[in-house]
């Protein structure tokens, strides 16, 4: 079972750095005379590769958006009219991975158009304003604002502002954004890559020996290996043919996931668009669920017979080692039936992950060698072969169980469809319930209380069957607190995997993230944490934040994470793209270090300037761990889903913050 569920549970990365401001994309204007009184304005952006700009139309939904590019200009009915609304691309529309939802975006570059008419003959310079923001794959930026002046001559250039209007009071409050954090020596920039090809290549080894234990595959491994060892000339050739067919068995299952490393290379996002297009999970739901039945006997999924007596015509006909190439490969194509949901699931599970086609092939590289690997070691030391269990009913026995996993890691893909869409089909207690309901009747099969048609008759119950029961006895038992609305609702070994604690038939509160006290304000939490005596984690977050929501949901949920949160730290969530605006008093110029003036309007402008300033970086999530005197505690770190690795961190803030 933890075979199957580590599969399926998402493996990504986590960056660790301090230096990482983001410049992805950059945008000029132009201007042309279309006639007598009329000019045609340009705007064209360019962006880095994988970044995404925004269409002008906003989202109509209530859910969590990408923030809409937005064109404003000086005009006054004096001065000159636009002629129609700002014109933009085609672009791209389709599911995007980040904000799961159907978007209107645009790469790697885009120009968007925009007409007016002079009305006063005296007008020389049209100034014009753009609202933005951007995504990649893992994280958005804040939104930022630049600004053109476009001269009705041709010229145009980025108004960068006037360095003259920036008073002592600007300079004043400018500098009150820097805290001036001490000890960033201590924790250098660093990134770290924490996806484990390793552990996905040993995963898929699991796999690989779960699929010997069926009863297409283990029967083979005596005949084909006697075969080869009594057929040679020799035993040395009867070795290195052995050998050879093990090896082809692993090359053969590598090959099949070269056709997606062609998909990642079309298109990078393909496999995250994959994993998370409600279509797809559907039907990969009803795939799986395909697989339970054939596992459970009521029919065999099987490839053309033809298919496999033509190859194993050309195996006896060319003989040597295409001969043996086409043995191995008869042989992956007989067994089907049996690897091949297995091999679903392995291919269902790395297409849920940002490792994609490279983990792939890993896992299928593992699958393969676990099935290699009995040829030969048993053609190398034959006398193993009489240690051999026989053939019976324990193979279908381990078939039937396998039909059950199946049927459990199906409404997985049910529950990505249904958190997508908001359907609230298989809220998180609903969810469990009906794998409580697979596990009993899981445990009824093993205990002989129920039958499948492929079932003989059962004189005794076997060690292993009862050993199995028991086991899946007590991980329905241990399920079952996942119904309530109690502290032990969240279930550790299962975390991330059923649907998040939010997503509950059980109302929530909403004070803050998960409930928690939150400061918006820094220096208001700044003043709790000396009073309290505890240490600060800063939230870089924002309102269209998808992978900050991700984060806190299902992250921050875990009871360890959360009473960490909540007793340990005094939590400022800095939301960088609140457009609310500031008071008057308390708007200012900025002055950045590329030379531009920004203006200080609103509540967001001033955290993601307080971000960039301070951590020099400008993405979300970023988590920064400081005491109230503003010394660092650890690293800052960003999108972390790994929950053992957060708490990691957290408690080395602690411990830091403690041996101050």
């Amino acid at each position: 079972m933890r075979y199957f569920l580590l599969f399926i549970t998402t493996v990504l990365f986590s960056t660790i750095s301090f230096s990482q401001t983001l410049e992805p994309i950059k945008w000029q204007a132009t201007i042309e005379k279309e006639t007598e009184d009329s000019y045609i304005l340009k705007f064209n952006a360019k962006l880095d590769k994988g970044w995404h700009l925004y269409s002008q139309k906003e989202a109509e939904t209530d859910d969590i958006a990408p923030t809409p590019t937005e064109f404003s200009f000086n005009n006054t009915p004096e001065t000159y009219t636009l002629v129609g609304e700002t014109i933009e691309p085609a672009g791209i529309e389709k599911y995007d991975n980040i904000f799961e939802m159907e978007v209107k975006y645009f790469e790697e570059n885009v120009t968007f158009i925009q007409k007016i008419k002079q009305i006063d003959k005296n007008l020389k310079t049209v100034k014009a304003e753009v609202f933005f923001s951007v995504c990649d794959d893992e994280r958005c930026l804040a939104p930022d604002i630049v600004e053109f002046n476009l001269n009705l001559s041709g010229e145009a250039s980025e108004n960068k502002g006037d360095l003259t209007s920036i008073t002592e009071t600007d300079k004043i409050k400018s500098e009150s954004l820097n805290i001036e954090v001490k000890g960033k020596e201590k924790f250098p920039s660093d990134q770290v890559d924490q996806k484990s090809y390793l552990n996905i290549f040993i995963l898929g080894f699991l796999g690989g020996l779960i699929a010997l234990l069926t009863p297409c595959v283990f029967p083979m491994i005596p005949l084909t290996v006697s075969f080869f060892t009594k057929s040679a000339k020799d035993k040395k050739k009867g070795l290195f043919n052995a050998i050879l067919y093990g090896f082809f068995i692993f090359a053969i299952y590598v090959l099949l996931s070269l056709p997606f490393h062609l998909l990642d290379s079309v298109d990078p996002e393909i496999l995250n668009n994959i994993s998370t297009n409600v279509t797809l999970n559907i039907v990969f739901f009803i795939i799986f669920i395909v697989f339970s039945i054939s596992f459970f006997g009521y029919f065999e999924i099987t490839l053309p017979s033809s298919w496999s007596n033509s190859l194993d015509s050309k195996a006896t006909s060319i003989g040597g080692i295409v001969g043996v190439f086409f043995m191995a490969l008869t042989l992956a194509l007989v067994s089907f039936s049996c690897t091949g949901p297995i091999l679903g699931s392995l291919l269902g599970g790395s297409l849920s992950t940002d490792g994609g086609a490279m983990q792939l092939s890993f896992g299928m590289g593992g699958f393969g060698l676990a099935l290699a690997l009995p040829f030969a070691l048993f053609a190398l030391f034959p006398n193993w072969l009489n240690s051999l269990p026989k053939s019976g009913g324990w193979l279908n026995t381990v078939k039937v169980v396998l039909g059950f996993i199946e049927l459990a890691l199906a409404f997985k893909f049910l529950s990505n469809a249904d958190l997508v869409e908001h359907w609230g089909i298989l809220k998180r207690e609903i969810f469990i319930g009906i794998w409580i309901v697979i596990g009993i009747g899981m445990v009824l099969y093993l205990f002989g209380k129920i039958k499948f048609p492929h079932d003989g008759p059962i004189q005794k119950l076997s060690l292993g069957r009862k050993g199995l029961g028991i086991v899946t006895l007590l991980f329905v038992v241990y399920l079952i607190p996942g119904l309530t609305n109690t502290a032990y609702a969240n279930l550790k070994l299962l975390s991330g995997f059923p649907p998040p604690l939010f997503y509950s038939i059980y109302e929530k509160e909403s004070h803050g993230p998960l409930g928690l006290d939150a400061y918006t304000d820094f220096d208001q939490g700044v003043e709790a944490a000396k009073a309290q005596n505890k240490p600060i984690m800063i939230d870089f977050t924002g309102w269209a934040c998808v992978n900050c929501r991700k984060m806190e949901e299902q992250v921050w949920s875990h009871p360890e994470i959360i009473e960490v949160l909540k007793d340990k730290y005094v939590l400022i969530s800095l939301y960088v793209d609140d457009r609310e605006e500031l008071s008057e008093n308390d708007q200012f110029k900025f002055l950045k270090e590329d030379g531009r003036v920004k203006n200080i309007r609103t509540i967001g402008d001033k955290w993601a300037t307080f971000q960039t300033v301070n951590f020099k970086n400008n993405s979300q999530p970023y988590y920064v761990l400081i005491d109230a005197n503003m010394n660092l505690l650890n690293q800052t770190t960003a999108y972390t889903p790994d929950v053992q690795e957060y708490l990691k961190w957290l408690k080395t803030g602690l411990q830091n913050y403690h041996n101050k």
